[in-house]
């Protein structure tokens, strides 16, 4: 019963969405709304769910998206994006784009989060495309693909962080083997997927673009580079610090100028000074692009926002632990039941976080007796937590907004993505167990 509940909602949704064209955020609160009835949440709950839901998705990401919005926009409008875009396609050459993005994307993915590395990135990603005339998906999907492996196998990530210690997992371990499974899995969901993503066609992000034919002074390559990645730079060097024994006024200062909404400001200041003269853009001109990128970025914030309030509904209605019940029992391996029973909390609720320490806290009793390895349960969970991303999770909208996709194409790119690194993510935690 519940899952016909759960899957009643999500096809509503989608008709809703895809047929009656109706404003996500408005598909999101009615779907939200039927939900909750029929999984049984008390009905003055549902209202509430529903607050709460959408209050703790954009609350940790509003500032962080628009600011990022307004980074992109400036490194684009100065011709920063221009000189980095010109420097990597010289470099790599057209063939070997989708590889060196692959690279890119699970290196920063390391040490960001991924909504923050996803606000970060897509700016480049649209800006060298442009450039060398490739289809945005084609290019873009690898970086996805290294960002979301990052952030579903490997510490310090939330669910796996979280995990190794409900697990009592080694850490240095996990991350070694969670580098070995990373790896192969990103080459096959990345690079190699993304060869059959040619034929999907995008709009050029109006966010992001740039107006190629104002002549104005480029600023210089290095000066591009450093003004991009200073926000990464500064979120690893941080995070790097932070395990370094600091005294505990020194502790807070380092995470504090490593809250990523501090390091967009700074970034955005030390653009400003730096690609604004070095273009000649004028401040009014720089203060315009900030307000047009807030706009652009106002109907993405608010669809994530939906997709919060459903999420949080499903999870007041317990579906989460009556899946969980129900597939505890079922007679299969302990890493393949740890990796079913993310998948299907997934599925249902649409968090990677809420599936992955929901899956935990049920497999946890059984490692003790199975003999399980509990660092690859920490991956083969995380796999779990990142297959079949679809409506209910808001990662699939930002994807298909930022790239001004419908959903078919949606589907068939970042949904079957994130299955290909949840399938081989197994894969090869199960090859690895045969041999360790």
């Amino acid at each position: 019963m519940t899952l016909l509940a759960i899957a009643l909602v999500i096809v509503l949704l989608i008709l809703l969405v895809a047929l009656a064209k109706a404003p996500p955020l408005v598909a999101f609160v009615v779907a939200a709304l039927l939900g909750g009835v029929l999984l049984g949440v008390p009905l003055e709950t549902i209202p509430k769910a529903i607050e709460k839901g959408i209050g703790d998705t954009i609350g940790p990401l509003v500032v962080i998206v628009v600011l990022g919005a307004m980074a992109g926009k400036l490194i684009a409008d100065s011709g920063a994006a221009r000189r980095i875009a010109d420097a990597l396609i010289a470099l790599f050459g057209p063939r070997r784009l989708p590889l060196a993005m692959a690279a890119t994307g699970f290196l920063v993915g390391i040490p960001l989060f991924y909504n923050v590395g996803f606000v970060l990135m897509v700016p480049l990603i649209f800006s060298i495309t442009a450039r060398a005339k490739l289809p945005p998906v084609h290019v873009g999907m690898p970086l996805l693909a290294g960002l979301s492996i990052a952030h579903g196998f490997l510490p310090p990530h939330p669910s796996p962080t979280a995990l190794v210690t409900q697990l009592h997992a080694d850490l240095g371990q996990t991350l070694i083997y969670g580098l070995i499974v990373g790896v192969p899995t990103l080459l096959i969901a990345g690079p190699l997927f993304a060869m059959t993503l040619k034929n999907i066609q995008s709009p050029p992000s109006a966010l992001f673009g740039s107006d190629d034919s104002v002549e104005r002074r480029l600023p210089g390559t290095a000066v591009s580079f450093l003004c991009a990645l200073l926000p990464v730079g500064l979120i690893a060097g941080t995070t790097a610090l932070g395990y370094l024994a600091l005294s505990p006024d020194l502790a807070a200062a380092v995470r504090f100028v490593g809250n990523p909404t501090v390091v967009l400001l700074v970034a955005i200041a030390i653009a400003m000074v730096a690609l604004g003269a070095g273009s000649g853009l004028p401040l009014p001109r720089m203060m315009e692009s900030f307000a047009g990128a807030t706009r652009d970025i106002a109907p993405i914030l608010l669809i994530i926002a939906g997709a919060g309030a459903l999420k949080q509904v499903l999870v007041e209605s317990g579906a989460d632990r009556v899946l969980a019940a129900e597939l505890a029992t079922l007679p299969i391996p302990p890493l393949v039941l740890g990796w079913l029973l993310a998948c299907v909390i997934r599925i249902a609720l649409g968090s990677a976080t809420v599936a992955g320490l929901t899956a935990g806290g049920l497999v946890a009793p059984l490692l003790a007796t199975s003999g399980a390895n509990p660092n690859l349960m920490v991956l083969a969970i995380g796999a779990g937590s990142l297959m079949c991303s679809h409506v209910n999770d808001s990662g699939f909208w930002m994807f298909k907004e930022y790239f001004g996709l419908s959903l078919r194409d949606t589907f068939r790119s970042w949904s079957l993505m994130e299955t290909l690194v949840g399938t081989f993510g197994l894969v090869f935690v199960l090859l690895l167990d045969a041999v360790v």
